[in-house]
């Protein structure tokens, strides 16, 4: 039997319920938290809202998330086996899932 890695995932809207959501993820070595989020995504839950521009060693910085309470770039850190709880970012204005918003109201393009 192959390993799995087990990712615990909060999720929710702004002013709506948050809750709790698991998912095995196949494991491989050298995968990315990205990887195992774009797994589910792809396999399990299209719903699942993420947000990432590249899979290339941070130059985009908008995978932030929790990871067992660390802040960390979802596509340098390391997927492992068994479990890891991911969270959006306390410090921003959550959009939903594990989406919150990157640039302070102040700094944002108005339509």
């Amino acid at each position: 039997m192959s390993e799995r890695a087990v990712l615990i995932i909060r999720r929710g809207t702004p002013g709506g319920a948050q809750r709790e959501e698991s998912w095995d993820v196949p494991f491989e070595p050298g995968q990315s938290v990205l990887d195992g989020l774009r797994w589910i995504r792809s396999h399990q839950d299209p719903t699942l809202a993420i947000r990432y521009s590249c899979t290339n060693a941070n130059t985009c910085k908008e995978c932030m998330v929790r990871l067992d309470g660390k802040t960390v770039y979802a596509c340098t850190a390391r997927l492992h086996p068994g479990t890891m709880r991911i969270e959006p970012l306390p410090n921003k204005a959550l959009v939903r899932d594990l989406v919150t918003e990157l640039a302070p109201r102040d700094e944002r393009l108005s339509s």
